[in-house]
């Protein structure tokens, strides 16, 4: 299919209503874009969307990605699929489904139209590592059948069709292996840790730290993993390789607890539950392919992005987003 516009492209993005799509959609209408924005709100929101909806470059297109689409662009983004424990593990077959049947519907138009497709693929492939950090050479350390699986090997599945569909059918693909994100519109209550953080030091409740808060996880600001994104789509190297993408900085869920207590003033204290059946005990991205192939690294460090997050926060009290 020839290109729509010499420069301007019209892009679909799949889960464009989520938290990352829809900042992902700011930032390609911002870059004089269209944007078709394809969500069926099973965990993203109209509010994340709604100041878009006077946009002449914007559409909306009510969607379950686990059924075809047809529509005609130049670029496919497949951001679909909930990606935090609470909404993946409440319907794990509706999980698989979305990965695995969104995978092959986004390859097969991504076929037909001849466009490059890139998928958001996830850290939770490396599982409970035994490597660390993780490269995108480690095969990771995942259980097929514990409560995790569903988003875990969902994942791993999408990534085997892309390169399926790549070496059988030519397809451009980009597979963006996205670690911790955060920022404004995260949902308030799904389960991630700095917005349960963010919700319980503003209500004065205790902050939940699963197990002895030693595990790590290593966070990126919502603005630097899109600018990764948009650098990785624009890659002309076909060599397909996958491509983390997060912050290298790591910090112990505790450390964590205390720069979200220290931002917020909070007089809260911590609580410990039992850590979660297969909960990773480290996470941290090997980002130095990312810095080779995209020149990119991330800008924003932790304390400053949690500032502005607990600012969104606290301006939207009443929003439960996603």
């Amino acid at each position: 299919m020839p290109k729509l516009y010499e420069s301007r492209k019209r892009i679909l993005v799949t889960g464009g209503a989520g938290f990352i799509g829809s900042h992902l959609c700011d930032r390609l209408l911002t870059d004089g874009h269209e944007v078709v924005c394809a969500d069926n709100l099973s965990t993203g929101t109209l509010l994340n969307i709604g100041h878009l909806t006077d946009n002449p470059g914007f559409a909306f297109l009510p969607h379950d990605i686990a059924e075809p689409l047809h529509v005609e662009v130049d670029e496919i983004y497949n951001l679909a699929c909930p990606a935090s424990p609470v909404h993946y593990q409440s319907d794990a077959v509706r999980t698989v489904k979305t990965a695995v049947l969104g995978a092959i519907n986004v390859l097969d138009l991504a076929k037909r139209l001849r466009v490059p497709v890139l998928q958001a693929s996830t850290s939770e492939v490396y599982g409970d590592p035994l490597v660390h950090p993780q490269t995108e050479d480690y095969r990771g350390n995942v259980n097929p059948i514990g409560p995790r699986a569903c988003y875990d090997e969902g994942k791993r599945c999408a990534e085997t069709l892309f390169f399926d569909y790549h070496r059988q059918h030519g397809v451009a693909i980009r597979i963006a292996r996205i670690f911790n994100t955060y920022g404004p519109r995260l949902r308030h209550a799904d389960g991630r840790v700095i917005s349960n953080f963010i919700v319980q030091a503003l209500g004065g409740a205790p902050l939940t730290i699963y197990g002895d808060g030693s595990q790590t996880r290593s966070f990126c600001f919502v603005s630097d993993m899109v600018e990764a994104l948009v650098r990785l789509m624009a890659l002309r190297d076909d060599s397909a390789r996958p491509v983390n993408l997060g912050n290298p900085r790591e910090c112990t869920m505790s450390e964590l607890a205390q720069v979200i207590l220290l931002e917020t003033g909070s007089p809260s204290g911590v609580a410990h539950l039992p850590l979660p059946e297969d909960d990773p005990r480290q996470r941290q991205p090997d980002i130095r392919r990312a810095g080779a192939v995209l020149g990119w690294a991330p800008s924003i460090d932790l304390e400053e992005g949690i500032r502005e997050t607990v600012g969104y926060f606290r301006r939207h009290p009443e929003l439960d987003t996603g």
